[in-house]
């Protein structure tokens, strides 16, 4: 058998049956008809299986090259079998045409299908049949065009302001708005900032800085709570601002042991103003437990009922200082002064100017003051109004340029005092004397009092002469 297989491989080869040795030279040629008869051939039963497997190995691996070779060309050429027999392929059939711009796999690999279904590929648009919707430009687009879009409008975006934040912004407003009280700027502030639904803090945030205020401030607090309500914040808003500050009252009375009574007034005042709505009060009968809020409640509700034609309640924070008309000052100062007269009750004067808030205005108090001590019969009402000047003096209420602007006015118009009182220059020495030597005025401004001169003229034979 050895000697068989010896000379199997030295004899030359037989005609039609290639040289196994020239597979390998021959598999980088291209195929030719003799290479396609080879398949053809019958193998000669006396080859060893080894011989047999090798053959069967270079027949494939030459197939593989070929086709490796042929994809480039043309995807849907012939192709072989596992079994290295060759497939021609159909050529009446549009995929065994040889396209270059077809977008199928060309690695021997997949179903054959084209890539993404057709649609994908560099410069590809979509699909055959596909139809787009209109898009709106993207801002964000690299060949985004603003001046092809039209008329571009700019809006100002604001960001809500935090609850945490809107104590912080909201405080300046309202202690800038007690200095000024400009309601319309105060709105103008608020129509800059985006409260959201947060915007009836500002009302309990208000009233609260109030009550730790002056009676001034609690009157312009009523009055912005007025001026805003169907504005800027609706009548449901301001229910739950006064409902918030009913709830708080435990902790304000820590800082206001008056706060019951002064949110009572506000409440009473809101519903007079047509702030809250008229069953404001009827909506917490039986329901409520805290006893300061119970206080508040009953508070408004004598106040309304003392009201009933529902006018406005524009005293019930007192005199509003310098906001007041100076008619209204000087009424009040008039009603202080005579109180006082009958009372003798020096703090509760001291008291009264102090609600009325108008340090600017006190010349006014002591210019009444001389006055009713020039048309006063007796001496008892000098040294009334010479103690309460003192004692203003004494606390600083009044400071030097009040009094010795209240006193000059009088010395100014005392030849017209002069006609209704006749003794109004003597009664007038006596009382700055008075008010010098319990140091209330100074020395200069009792200089200043003017005297009038007494010029007695003797009988008719002294030819009209003046006695010295």
């Amino acid at each position: 058998m050895a000697t068989e297989v010896e000379t199997w491989s030295a004899a030359p080869p037989a005609d039609g049956m290639p040289s196994v040795d020239g597979n390998l030279a021959e598999g980088s040629q291209p195929y030719s008809d003799d290479e396609d008869a080879l398949n053809e051939v019958e193998v000669n039963g006396n080859w060893t299986p080894q011989e047999k497997a090798l053959h069967e190995a270079r027949l494939k691996a030459k197939a593989k090259r070929r086709l490796r070779k042929s994809s480039s060309r043309n995807s849907t050429s012939e192709s072989f079998s596992e079994s290295g027999e060759l497939v021609p392929g159909d050529p009446h059939s549009p995929k065994g045409k040889a396209n270059t711009n077809d977008r199928k796999s060309r690695t021997g690999k997949g179903r054959g299908l084209p890539k993404k279904g057709g649609a994908g590929g560099k410069g590809v648009w979509g699909a055959a049949g596909m139809v787009y919707e209109v898009e709106e430009p993207d801002a964000r687009d690299p060949n985004y065009d603003e001046s092809s879009q039209g008329d571009t409008v700019y809006a100002t975006v604001v960001p809500e302001v935090d609850e945490k934040e809107l104590e912080k912004m909201v405080n300046p407003i309202v202690q800038e708005y007690f200095e000024h009280g400009d309601t319309k700027e105060v709105e103008m502030l608020l129509k800059e900032l985006n409260l959201g639904p947060h915007k009836y803090e500002f009302s309990s945030l208000a009233v609260s800085l109030s009550l730790e205020g002056k009676a001034s401030h609690r009157e312009l607090t009523s009055r912005l709570l007025s001026d805003l309500s169907g504005k800027m914040l609706s009548q449901r808003d301001m229910g739950r601002a006064f409902d918030k500050i009913l709830k708080e009252l435990p902790d304000l009375i820590l800082d206001t042991p008056e706060a019951p009574q002064m949110l009572g007034q506000f409440i009473a005042r809101a519903i007079a103003d047509h702030v809250l709505p008229m069953d404001f009060l009827d909506c917490y009968k039986g329901k409520v437990d805290c006893e300061h809020a119970r206080v508040a409640l009953d508070r408004a509700a004598v106040l309304l009922t003392m009201k009933r034609e529902m006018v406005r309640l524009d005293n019930v924070w007192g005199v509003g200082g310098g906001l007041r008309p100076v008619k209204h000052l000087i009424k009040e100062m008039n009603l202080l002064l005579k109180e006082y007269l009958i009372s003798g009750d020096v703090a509760e004067a001291e008291h009264c100017l102090r609600d009325l808030e108008v340090p600017h205005f006190h010349h006014e108090l002591v210019y009444e003051a001389v006055v009713m001590v020039l048309e006063s019969k007796g001496e008892s009402a000098s040294h009334m109004m010479m103690k309460l000047l003192q004692s203003l003096w004494k606390t600083g209420l009044i400071t030097v340029d009040q009094m010795n602007r209240g006193f000059q006015r009088v010395f100014d118009e005392l030849p017209e005092i002069s006609l209704d009182v006749p003794h109004a220059h003597a009664i007038m020495e006596t009382f700055v004397d008075l008010c010098y030597q319990e140091a209330v005025i100074t020395k200069q401004l009792r200089d200043a009092c003017p005297s009038r001169g007494r010029k007695r003229f003797v009988s008719e034979g002294d030819g009209g002469l003046i006695k010295n």
